[in-house]
């Protein structure tokens, strides 16, 4: 690890430059003293406690690793029974490997290999990656598995990236340079292959070959990303297409492209999408609300508005809908992320803001981006010192140091300095402020905001906050403050949403109907089908599409089957497999039916507990008490997903001739499950 990788980590990066002029690097710092962390600029008491105690953690962790060959791989689940996942695969190999081995006693070798390895393995740990294997001065892996997210191709680019980065400043004898493939698609993952030592979890599948090939192509330093990974990334990275590639073991070319740095510059959402966003279909009634509550704040009477919804539900197509509603009118947006990658990092959202705003670019020099900042800033800022705080946080030169102010005074100096250029904006326009998915918010940013809505309720300002169901807004009650939560669509403005989607690929009514159904009345899973069925069709104009075929019970576009795996991953193992023999049962499940067939392999208690946690996660709904209860898919995706997971190495009983005998069994099994009432799909309110 580097010493700036490792005053970042700690959020003390402001002292990295002092410290590279003095010559600290990792082999000086078990030596530092609280005196030499003074003559260094460290002023503060609280940073140089904190740089001493993480100096001991670090030394101690040295004294560890060095008693170790390698870090070990990842632990993998316990069931050991296997799964088809959509896995996004990492190859990263060191580049000159060969003449190293030449050049170096085996070991010195030994501990170069092993730093590298140590830093992979952090820097995979850190993005929820999974370390599959150690091949010599190679690494396998995997994001996706044993537990998925909905990013996990970010992830494995932004990992790769950090890596590129990090191995070319490690403290070795040698200069290191790695290169990197990633690629994505479905799998079979989770056999145990080998004994003992060398026993590992095996992927079967054309995906880990495609890495490989890409990390053979990719140039020391670089990250070569597939197609399929291109395609779920959107615009969030800045890629180059290197065109269609001849590659070993493929008959035809395959599209490669080369991974650049992050592009924070634009919106995640536009990101994502590639600029363009899901038409906005039967939220006539939360524009309207929307609107009003901008025209009250026009007239000085600042708002807030709590926009909920589960993942998919359409909150950010809403507030971008009413930017795009506002744009004949004088305002200023603000616009914010939390991310669930920076959880960690102190005001991420308004620091990813600022940089955004002031136009920074990935080549600027330290100077340039504060001249840019301080262009940005100084209208609001009520004094020099409050840019200096504000330069500060983003990490640029400043003279913090010499403010001689506490850690909680300096804190609360910063977030008044935040609050003053929302204060300046406002006296030149009214504001619309939109703060995306709080559920990933960090505590300093938590806290900010708490200061913002008590300063816009007298200000020209409309504040919208958006979050998913788990995150409890601590707001609600204040007079200025509303709350919108988004339901579904209905089937009406589903098939609106399919139509004006197709665009000039006309859809015959049968597919529409279908796709509305599975879609269950969430607007991205009909984005999303509705795209995977125009993509599998031919030709302009929609002529193959006019006798294409009804969609497969288990086709679960890529773009939702990470984020819907992931939902069930959260759950744990247990949850997993009884949402994987309830997919097998059907749609819709008796309790009575699940446990029959379940009471081999787990007992009653965890069969309740696994049942109660989908319901409360909102992936089943739930009718009666158990034993004498009912269970129903809320979505069809998420049963689509569960069969897809559990078809490679469904548990025994599932889908094998036992199970069906188990069902033939219960009373009443030969009709459908148990009917439930399923909720109605109201238009959002």
């Amino acid at each position: 690890m580097d010493v700036g990788d490792w005053l970042r980590e700690l959020g003390l990066e402001r002292y990295e430059q002092a410290f590279r002029e003095n010559e600290i690097d990792l082999r000086v710092l078990p030596e530092l003293t609280a005196d030499d962390l003074k003559e260094l600029g460290v002023v503060a008491i609280g940073h140089r406690r904190l740089l001493l105690k993480a100096i001991a953690d670090l030394a101690a962790g040295a004294g560890r690793a060095a008693a170790e060959d390698v870090p070990a791989a990842s632990p993998a689940n316990a069931t050991g029974e296997a799964e088809r996942r959509q896995l996004t695969v990492m190859f990263c190999d060191l580049v000159g490997s060969t003449p190293l081995s030449t050049r170096f006693d085996p070991e010195d070798l030994r501990e170069i290999v092993g730093t590298y390895h140590r830093c992979v393995a952090d820097t995979v740990g850190r993005f929820g990656g999974f370390v599959a294997k150690y091949m010599g001065d190679g690494v396998l892996i995997y994001f996706g598995y044993p537990e998925a997210h909905e990013d996990d191709a970010e992830r494995a680019v932004r990992t790769g990236l950090a890596l590129a980065e990090r191995v070319g400043r490690l403290d070795t004898q040698a200069s290191l340079q790695t290169r990197i493939g990633i690629a994505t698609g479905l799998v079979v993952v989770g056999d145990l292959i080998g004994a003992g030592d060398a026993q590992e979890r095996g992927v079967v599948g054309e995906t880990p070959n495609l890495a490989a090939r890409m990390q053979e192509l990719a140039p020391p330093k670089g990250v070569v990303v597939a197609e399929g990974t291109r395609r779920l990334l959107g615009e969030l990275f800045e890629l180059r297409d290197l065109g269609d590639v001849a590659v070993k073991g493929f008959e035809t070319p395959v599209p490669v492209w080369l991974g650049g740095a992050a592009e924070r510059a634009r919106e995640p959402l536009r990101a994502l999408r590639a600029g363009a966003l899901t038409p906005l279909v039967g939220r006539e009634e939360e524009s309207e609300l929307l609107l009003d509550r901008w025209a009250r704040a026009m007239a000085g009477e600042g708002q807030v508005v709590l926009l909920s919804g589960e993942p998919g539900i359409g909150k950010s197509q809403l507030t971008a809908a009413l930017h795009e509603r506002l744009e004949g009118e004088r305002h200023t947006r603000l616009r914010y992320f939390c991310s669930p990658h920076h959880q960690g990092s102190a005001l991420y959202p308004f620091i990813a803001q600022l940089e955004r705003a002031a136009g920074f670019a990935h080549d600027d020099s330290a100077e340039a981006r504060l001249d840019k900042l301080t262009t940005l800033i100084a209208p609001g800022a009520r004094d020099r010192d409050e840019i200096t705080l504000i330069a500060d946080l983003l990490s640029l030169p400043s003279d913090a140091a010499k403010l001689d102010l506490t850690p909680e005074r300096k804190r609360e100096r910063l977030l008044a300095a935040l609050l003053h250029q929302l204060d300046a904006l406002a006296r030149q326009q009214p504001v619309l402020m939109v703060v995306e998915d709080l559920h990933w918010i960090d505590p300093s940013s938590r806290e900010l905001l708490d200061l913002t809505v008590e300063r816009a309720a007298s200000l020209p300002v409309l504040l919208i906050m958006t979050f998913r169901p788990e995150f409890q807004a601590p707001w609600s009650g204040l007079p200025q403050v509303a709350a919108l939560t988004l339901n579904r669509l209905d089937r009406l403005s589903g098939a609106v949403m399919v139509e004006r989607i197709a665009g000039n690929d006309k859809l015959p009514d049968a597919l529409a109907a279908e796709i509305v159904e599975r879609a269950d009345g969430v607007p991205l899973f009909v984005e999303e089908l509705t795209r995977a069925v125009i993509e599998a069709g031919a030709g302009p104009g929609g002529e193959a599409l006019a006798g294409a075929t009804p969609l497969p019970s288990s086709g679960v576009p890529p773009a939702l089957h990470a984020s819907l795996i992931a939902r069930l991953d959260r759950l744990g193992p247990t949850a997993r497999e009884i949402a994987q023999i309830g997919a097998v049962l059907g749609r819709e499940f008796s309790y009575e039916l699940i446990a029959l067939v379940a009471q081999s392999r787990r007992a009653e208690a965890d069969l309740q507990a696994a049942l109660g946690a989908q319901t409360g996660a909102g992936l089943l709904f739930c009718r009666g008490i158990a034993p004498r209860s009912s269970y129903l898919f809320k979505q069809a995706l998420i049963q689509d997903t569960s069969l897809r997971n559990a078809a490679a190495g469904a548990p025994p009983g599932i889908a094998s001739r036992r199970g069906a005998n188990n069902c033939r069994r219960v009373p009443g099994a030969r009709r459908s499950p148990a009917r439930i009432d399923r909720p109605p799909l109201e238009r959002g309110g």
